[in-house]
This record gives structure tokens, C-alpha cells and sequence, in this order.
């Protein structure tokens, strides 16, 4: 299994409007074959900021892959370079985390 962890920027005050095209984009993203869990998360409310906090500007990733196939099948569907082609003016920064479980011992 791959796990990502996707924390992406927007511009000032633009997250809402690349959520929402992210929102729109989910069922497309779900129903691909392999993708086990994909969905957007922002800062806890009535949760203090802290260093860990990520803000009002940015949201975070968190997906689950059965492959890496799976995973780079995702990175080039046609959905997904259509919904980047949508938030490219909106977004600041993209830093993608693609890792994986450590195997018990």
C-alpha cells in the first residue's frame, strides 16, 4: 500500500475556490482503480495554532494507493490534469509526501 500526504497552498484567501474544484474532482479520484481512501483535510477548529498548524491558506491530502501503479496511473488521468489545469492560478506551492508502511517486525 502507498500512503500520500499532499499539503497544498493557495494563494491568499484562494483555498476555498481549490477546494472546491478539488471537491468536484473526488468522485472521478474515488472511483479509480486502486485508490483506497482520498480526501481533503484543513486545521481542526477550536484547535490553538501551533507549529504544526497548516493554516488558512493551505489544506492537506490524504490518500491511500494499493500500488504505486495505482498511484502514478492517478498522477497522469485525465481528471486530474484537468482539475490542475483549474487551481493553477490559485495555487502557491505543492509539497507531495509519497511513502510507505514499514514492515513489522
Amino acid at each position: 500500500m502507498i500512503h500520500v500526504v499532499a499539503m497544498i497552498t493557495a494563494h491568499p484567501g484562494q483555498r476555498a475556490r481549490i477546494l472546491e474544484a478539488f471537491q468536484q474532482n473526488v468522485p472521478a479520484v474515488r472511483a479509480e482503480a486502486g485508490c483506497i481512501e482520498y480526501g481533503a483535510t484543513v486545521d481542526a477548529e477550536g484547535m490553538p495554532a501551533s507549529p504544526g498548524s497548516v493554516g488558512a491558506d493551505t489544506f492537506v491530502v490524504v490518500e491511500k494507493w494499493a500500488s504505486l501503479a495505482a498511484l502514478q496511473a492517478h498522477a497522469v488521468a485525465p481528471h486530474m490534469k484537468a482539475y490542475a489545469s483549474r487551481v493553477k492560478e490559485f495555487t502557491a506551492a505543492r509539497v507531495i509526501h509519497v511513502l510507505e508502511p514499514v514492515a513489522a517486525a
